[in-house]
């Protein structure tokens, strides 16, 4: 593929195209992957769609200075962001292990970004070019606004924009924030002059005239209560319709956030995935990437999710408000998709955060104004949500109907409570859309846990899984659902989840793979975890803090497993129910072999399943 395609980076690309200068200097921690999944290329394709010179540098070497000159000083400002994974949770296990790969790197390797990247790149540049401007943004700086607890370190840590001396940071998908910045400093503003732009964050010398004060980052340092009261006191500033501006000082400066973006409309993401991406990774790679390879042949149907999980960094992120793409803008994405030389007539995903919420929106305009929930679904469905599904039912109807689309799957998840509102949608995925194994995420099958988490109770995935393997069995159909279980979750016990083991057990469940929680900075679950209290109820929460009782919750998840034999077994004897060994550990669980199924799937032996 013709490099010229792709956006300038080195000297030479942008010698080839006439420039003698960048207006605006991406670095990533990921590789360079024209394509709208990767957030870097996206907002880079946006501001040469307005006219600017951009190019990006893609995983440089932060330890040399040199690796950040090889395009020049740029015009405005760099722009940094540690790729679309936080970098310590990219590095590190749940353990603190070191991770042996890193699927956003050519080949898989790990060791091609820094720990903390944000703060590498930034100081990197500011050796590089000196008295340039550098922006901050992404997944990392955007869940590290404030004051935050960090788990890696096991302390509370300032600001990220305070750790990196960045001139802003921009939170959110940055879309609207970032193309108006870069407007007002080639409009000749002064960064220090920019501190009415939406989500974006900032350092002021003296406290701002308006804006919610929430406790100092000296006061949650070592005061959990504090640190409680900041968290539930910027949750109620989360929607962009009422939000105020949140002030926390540090030391003698104090941080301001500004509110965040209002959602996008439909005709300007539609524009965004209209821009002129490759949909490949730059050709300078000569080995595969393995995060491309899982998205390759997938579509983005819409943004946001309001499903509000307590664990969960997307809500934050992309905000709670759906953003869904047209019909029309979906439809010629996938016929790019059959036109691609590598694709075999199989779409592999269709959705966004949860598959089943496009199309859906508030109902009651003023309510919206008003809200201040975290999500739409917990404790009860807002009575303002409109979950119809005609337009995803529609929408998946036209995409199957394209000339060279054999197979198209749902694989990005769906939320089973909605479902229940959704009976065509449900009917339509488990007839076509399921690639003979659902994933859906009930996390935990105890009651008592699934409030912690804020998700559907245990019956609600008891209901659909009959419903899943009645229509299954209808359609002739032989396919199971791959059910994502949560062990070591603030709140979780042994007893919970031996529970859930038995459980599993009775339903014909086996799952292969289980999530040991990481607390990721800014989530609610991650405020649980440092605190040990709900910063809302102000209820006491256990906290599963030690390694043995982590991998014995692990251990219980995966019984029917030989390795965990002993394991089980010790869970059982703290609980003091060893009279559920012959449950857990009898002829179901012990010739069983993980061999029998790839890695990361769970057997279903129910009625009518493989």
């Amino acid at each position: 593929m013709d490099r010229k395609t792709f956006l300038p980076v080195c000297r030479q690309d942008m010698e080839k195209r006439g420039w003698d200068q960048l207006d605006v200097l991406f670095v990533s921690g990921d590789a360079y992957v024209d394509h709208p999944a990767f957030g870097v290329p996206l907002l880079a394709r946006l501001l040469e769609a307005e006219g600017y010179r951009v190019g990006i540098l893609a995983q440089p070497d932060w330890k040399t200075p040199q690796a950040f000159q090889v395009m020049g000083r740029p015009r405005l400002f760099a722009a940094v962001s540690a790729g679309a994974m936080d970098s310590m949770v990219n590095h590190y296990t749940a353990a603190k292990k070191q991770r042996r790969n890193d699927a956003y790197t050519p080949g898989g390797r790990s060791g091609s970004r820094p720990n903390r990247a944000v703060i590498a790149y930034t100081s990197a540049l500011k050796g590089a070019f000196k008295g340039l401007p550098v922006i901050i943004g992404g997944i990392e700086a955007s869940l590290r606004r404030l004051a935050h607890y960090d788990y890696w370190s096991d302390s509370v840590r300032r600001s990220l924009l305070v750790d990196s001396k960045a001139g802003l940071l921009l939170f959110g998908m940055a879309e609207t924030a970032l193309l108006e910045l870069t407007r007002r400093l080639a409009d000749g503003e002064e960064i220090e002059n920019i501190r009415d732009l939406r989500g974006s964050a900032l350092l002021c010398s003296e406290r701002p005239v308006e804006g919610v004060e929430i406790p100092s980052f000296e006061a949650v340092v070592d005061d959990t209560a504090a640190f409680n009261e900041s968290f539930r006191l910027a949750a109620g500033e989360s929607n962009p319709y009422n939000a105020r501006p949140l002030l926390q000082r540090h030391g003698s400066r104090w941080l301001l956030v500004n509110p965040p973006p209002l959602p996008l409309d439909q005709s300007r993401l539609d524009r965004l995935y209209a821009l002129p991406f490759q949909r490949r990774p730059h050709p300078d790679y000569k080995e595969t990437i393995p995060a491309f390879e899982q998205i390759r042949h997938s579509v983005t149907s819409h943004r946001g999710c309001f499903g509000g999980c307590a664990f969960c960094a997307i809500a934050q992120h992309q905000g709670k408000f759906i953003q869904s793409r047209s019909e029309q803008s979906i439809c010629r994405e996938v016929q790019q998709l059959v036109s691609d030389e590598g694709f075999r007539g199989t779409v592999s995903d269709v959705g966004g955060p949860s598959a089943n919420m496009y199309g859906m929106s508030c109902g009651n305009a003023e309510a919206r104004r008003q809200c201040r929930r975290d999500g739409c679904l917990f404790p009860e469905p807002c009575p303002h949500l409109k979950a119809d599904d005609s337009a995803a039912v529609h929408l998946l109807k036209r995409l199957r109907a394209i000339k060279g689309v054999r197979h198209l799957f749902i694989a990005s998840g769906v939320r089973l409570d909605l479902l229940e509102k959704q009976p065509r949608y449900q009917r339509q995925l488990i007839a076509d859309h399921v690639s003979g194994l659902l994933k859906v995420a009930p996390e935990s099958l105890c009651a008592e846990l699934t409030r912690i988490m804020r998700k559907p109770g245990p019956e609600v995935f008891e209901t659909f899984l009959a419903r899943f393997r009645e229509q299954s069995q209808a359609c002739g159909k032989r396919q199971s659902v791959v059910p994502y279980l949560i062990a070591g979750h603030p709140g979780s016990t042994l007893e919970q989840m031996v529970e859930t083991a038995l459980v599993l057990r009775r339903l014909g469940l086996q799952v292969e793979q289980v999530q040991e929680f990481t607390p990721t900075p800014g989530t609610l679950s991650s405020c649980l975890y440092h605190t040990g209290c709900d910063p809302f109820s102000g209820e006491p929460v256990h906290v599963p803090r030690s390694d043995r009782e982590r991998r014995l919750q692990k251990a219980l998840l995966l019984a029917h497993l030989p390795e965990n034999r002993s394991a089980v077994k010790e869970a059982l004897k703290r609980c003091g129910r060893e009279s559920e060994e012959a449950l857990l550990l009898g002829r179901h669980g012990t010739n069983h072999r993980p061999g029998r199924q790839r890695r990361g799937r769970s057997l279903d032996r129910g009625k009518g399943k493989a």
